[in-house]
């Protein structure tokens, strides 16, 4: 436990990313998030890009010849048959992340895969079953619980600064277009696998088990939910509340609120950005400096420990452990089932 007061804030033990071991990452599917996730490796890490597998020969190309890397397969088999991969980053849409991440398990590849770490729980516990059969490596890319900002939050958290916390109010909301694949619900769409798994995200962290589930939510087209509301408790009755979107743009924030004090998370909270803890009566007030960013800024830190983990010889994060991304999903199952 770190003894923290609200006379200084702890400061981030977060190891410089360019430090990690470098790996050989080979990157199966060549979408958005793998190009961010590419885009962040080379401008923060020593890790090495080899390969990026896709099952659209000229898409993997197209992707190799933007992004520098050597080798583009035609298929997600060639890409975990290469040799010349260490690990890989499952960037496909959500359906297949079970699937992939199994595949790459069998071929005795080390792992990183694109949250969600599958579409429900069940499908989680059979790739961490996979994974203590195979003794590889394998995270979730829950990449905000690895940047700096977190791990000084964790620190607060731990140190007992807020006192004993009661609530959680958490929120990501963003607009999109019904032509935008989240629209989809055949690749999962809707905002709970890709939007509301942060707030979840930060509420388990905060609590970390919860009794009570009680969800709200609002189609945005049939079969497809657009907005969801929910109330989590704990077993103390504390209580985290959650919403998510897909239907307007909202504040993004979150607040963790405690008996002593209460931290402030600017929107997005969930990307680099500074907070503020205040002691209940107004002061004092302590600011975490960090200038705002991007997802760009920070996906390299999850990559970087799955690293030094591996170089390591571990196969599970203790920052984000695969029992949290079950967790996790044992709460979106409840809420999908609720809807």
């Amino acid at each position: 436990m770190t003894d923290t007061t609200l006379g200084a804030l702890p400061i981030a033990r977060t190891p410089d990313p360019v430090e990690a071991p470098a790996l050989r990452w080979g990157i199966l599917g060549p979408g958005w998030i793998a190009a961010r996730f590419v885009e962040a490796l080379h401008a923060n890490t020593r890790q090495q890009v080899v390969a990026v597998g896709s099952r659209d020969h000229s898409r993997a190309g197209a992707f190799a010849a933007q992004w520098a890397v050597p080798t583009a397969h035609g298929s997600y088999e060639a890409l975990l048959d290469d040799p010349q991969v260490d690990i890989v980053y499952i960037a496909t849409t959500h359906p297949s992340h079970r699937d992939n991440a199994i595949d790459a398990l069998s071929a005795g590849k080390h792992v990183l895969v694109e949250k969600p770490l599958a579409l429900d729980a069940a499908g989680a516990r059979e790739i961490v079953t996979a994974a203590a059969r195979a003794d590889r490596f394998v995270g979730e890319a829950m990449w905000t619980k690895f940047l700096p900002k977190f791990d000084v939050i964790r620190q607060l958290l731990d140190g007992g600064a807020l006192g004993e916390i009661r609530t959680v109010l958490a929120d990501h909301g963003e607009f999109f277009t019904p032509d935008h694949r989240i629209y989809d619900p055949e690749l999962a769409g809707g905002p709970l696998l890709d939007l509301g798994t942060y707030p979840i995200a930060l509420a388990h962290m905060v609590f970390g088990s919860f009794t009570s589930v009680i969800a709200h939510g609002q189609p945005a087209a049939p079969e497809l939910t657009g907005q969801i509301s929910a109330l989590l408790s704990d077993a103390a009755g504390n209580q985290a509340v959650l919403h998510t979107t897909i239907l307007s743009d909202t504040p993004t924030s979150a607040v963790i609120s405690g008996r002593d004090a209460t931290l402030h998370i600017g929107g997005p909270f969930f990307m680099p950005g500074p907070f503020t803890l205040t002691r209940h009566g107004g002061s004092p007030v302590l600011h975490y400096d960090e200038k705002p960013g991007t997802q760009t800024d920070g996906l390299h830190y999850a990559a970087a420990e799955a690293a030094r983990l591996i170089a390591n010889g571990r196969i599970e994060s203790e920052i984000h452990p695969l029992r949290y991304a079950v967790a996790t999903l044992e709460v979106a199952d409840e809420i999908r089932s609720q809807l």
